[in-house]
This record gives structure tokens, C-alpha cells and sequence, in this order.
């Protein structure tokens, strides 16, 4: 059966699918009805000035005014339009199909399978000082052929880390824009999930980084990998509240089905050259981390726990003797040469540190 990624158009509705929520703020959909492109927003500008407005209402509410150095430059770095495509993996790595309902029927009849959704990530981190970001994560329609004058939204999610309407029990940043999220959910059973979200930036290009996010469903005394998302995004300019589309002309493409990464480049002892870290300890009294330049650390990855995913990708976990569980997911940037992101977690489910690094290999045998 063939498969292929869709191309999209412009907004115009807005399917609302809610989550449920575990506490009294927690990552939402949010519904815009019956919207056109041009009535979202009259202007980038005034997508500015609202979204200042708004961020400025809601750093000044905060309960704490934490002063994190080098907090300004990750702000600089991470805001913007982030535009690429979204796909969904198994715990085993396998893509998940797009829902049969969202499907253009000629793709159906040709027996076509869909598995990306072209996806905007408008980003907007407070630059003046105030330790607050928020995002909205876009899906848009698939459709058959390509036409930048229209498009249609099928969810809007935002996210806030910091502030009253705070919805993250961690974040931990580095001056690259790279950053760790761990945001609490609740399944629709009353199942507790986290989600561990791993932003990298390409070394190689600061416009270019993979979003790839675990989530683990919490069990009494375990945790368990239920699915993957990963997010591959182009920095496509300034904030605008995602008010344009980047159509057909984004620089990314599809990926779900292409060649998953090569497990026995993975597999081995690794170098640490360069690693940032942030030790949160017991208590975890703040929200947000910044990453420190630590000393160098090896690491030596086995085949279980890893699942191989596309665009170089891979997931790891694992658990030692004390009852802590990690979560990493790396990126292999060149043969033996890979940049990786780490959390480990306490027994008691909180985080004990978080860290990102840059990886040499030392040995290809595990």
C-alpha cells in the first residue's frame, strides 16, 4: 500500500476535540469557530501587541519572579513561527495512520496511507525578564493537491510553562533554545500520563529542530511508554501568533514512513564532549531550570528499551536499582555523532535532573 504525506491549505474551521484534564490547568484545546484566515488576527502586528499584553497580565499575576541567567537569549532563540510536520509513533516505533475521518476520500480510493500532519508551532517566550513561555500546537487538515490561498485547522492546543495558568512540573532550558518540558496529564479513566518533551536544536542550523515527546502512562510502582510524538519544524520568522501558513513552501516534508535510524549506529559506548544539566532535587520548589555546563560523561546505550524512529531519531529508557526510571531521546547528526536529551525520575515520580549533551561514539559494541 503506497503512502504519502498530504499537502494542506489556509485555515478556515476549526475541529474542537477537548481533553480531559487532571488538575485545574492542564495542556488544553482551545476552539476558534468558523474563522476566517484574515479574521484570527488583523495583522502580525497586532498579533504582537495582543500576545505582549497578554504575557505581560499574566508574568505580572506571578507568584514568583525567578531571575534565570541567560534566560534571554532562550527567549530569543525560541520564539517564532515553528512550521513542519507532526507524526504519531507505537511504543515500538511503528506510524500511526491520520484518523480515517480526516482523510481526503481520493486518498482512500487509491488506497493511499496518511501518516503526517502538517503542523504550526507559533512560540512566544518573554524577553524582558519575566520566566514565562507559551505555545500553541497546530494540526491542519490534509488535503489532496496544493493551494497556499486556503487551509483549515483541525486543533488548536496551547501550552503555558509559568504564570497562575501554569500547566508544567518542570521545564529546563539552554541558551541554544533547547529545552525539556514535563507536562501532568490525566487520561479520560483517570489514567495519570506525563509527557516528556525533548526540544533540540540542530547544532548545524539554529533554524532547524526536532520536538520529539514520550508518553508515559504512570502505573503504582512503574511507568510505561504508550506512544511518541515527534515534530520536525523550521523556524519560518518572528512571532505571529500563527496567523499565516507556510502552505506549500515550508521547508520540511512528511517523514512518518520514511527509513528509520540504523539501531547499530545507536548501540555502544558514547562520549560525552559537552553536556548542560539541571539537578532539580527532592523538593522541586521552582518550575523552571536552566541547564549548566557539567563534566563530561559516558554513556553506553543496549538494544532494550530503544526504539528506532525516523529522521535519525531514537527513544530510550531505562530503570537501575534505586527504583529511578530515565527517558532519553537522541538525535544522530552523523555517524558517531549525535546530540542527546535526558530526564531521569525519582520513585516518587519527581524529576531528579534533566540533561541535554553533545555524544561522540567510542565503540559500536553493547
Amino acid at each position: 500500500m503506497a503512502s504519502l504525506s498530504a499537502h494542506f491549505y489556509p485555515p478556515k474551521a476549526l475541529i474542537h476535540k477537548p481533553l480531559s484534564s487532571p488538575f485545574s490547568k492542564t495542556p488544553r484545546l482551545r476552539s476558534l469557530l468558523n474563522c476566517s484566515p484574515r479574521r484570527l488576527l488583523s495583522s502580525p502586528a497586532a498579533a504582537s501587541a495582543i500576545a505582549d499584553f497578554r504575557l505581560r497580565s499574566i508574568a505580572a499575576d506571578a507568584a514568583t519572579s525567578t531571575t534565570l541567567s541567560n534566560w534571554v537569549e532562550f527567549a530569543q532563540r525560541v520564539s517564532g513561527e515553528w512550521d513542519g510536520f507532526e507524526a504519531e509513533f507505537t511504543a515500538e516505533g511503528a506510524p500511526v495512520e491520520l484518523p480515517e475521518n480526516v482523510v481526503p476520500e481520493a486518498y482512500r480510493e487509491w488506497g493511499v496511507q496518511v501518516f503526517d500532519w502538517q503542523s504550526q508551532c507559533p512560540t512566544l517566550a518573554d524577553e524582558k525578564g519575566d520566566v514565562l513561555l507559551t505555545y500553541k500546537m497546530i494540526k491542519l487538515l490534509p488535503t489532496v493537491g496544493c493551494e497556499a490561498d486556503a487551509a483549515t485547522r483541525y486543533s488548536v492546543e496551547e501550552r503555558i510553562a509559568g504564570g497562575p495558568e501554569n500547566q508544567v512540573s518542570a521545564f529546563a532550558y539552554d541558551s541554544s533554545g533547547c529545552f525539556v518540558a514535563v507536562w501532568p496529564l490525566k487520561g479520560r479513566s483517570g489514567q495519570k500520563f506525563l509527557e516528556l518533551e525533548h526540544c533540540l536544536v540542530d547544532p548545524r542550523d539554529k533554524e532547524a529542530r526536532i520536538r520529539a515527546t514520550q508518553v508515559v502512562r504512570v502505573e503504582e510502582g512503574a511507568m510505561k511508554l504508550e506512544k511518541i510524538r515527534v515534530f520536525s519544524e523550521y523556524w519560518d520568522g518572528p512571532y505571529r501568533n500563527g496567523e499565516l501558513l507556510g502552505g506549500c513552501a515550508i521547508r520540511e516534508s512528511g517523514f512518518a514512513a520514511t527509513a528509520k535510524v540504523d539501531v547499530s549506529e545507536v548501540v555502544g559506548l558514547w562520549q560525552g564532549s559537552k553536556a548542560s544539566i539541571a539537578k532539580l532535587g527532592s523538593e522541586q520548589k521552582d518550575i523552571y531550570h536552566e541547564l549548566l555546563v557539567d563534566m563530561p560523561f559516558n554513556s553506553v546505550r543496549e538494544h532494550h528499551g530503544l526504539v528506532a524512529l525516523p529522521k535519525q531519531l531514537w527513544s530510550l529508557s531505562g530503570d537501575n536499582e534505586d527504583g529511578e526510571t530515565w527517558w532519553e531521546v537522541g538525535w544522530l547528526l552523523d555517524h558517531g555523532d549525535a546530540i542527546t536529551s535526558r530526564c531521569v525520575i525519582l520513585g516518587d515520580g519527581k524529576i531528579k535532573e534533566i540533561r541535554i549533551g553533545r555524544e561522540i561514539a567510542a565503540s559500536k559494541e553493547a
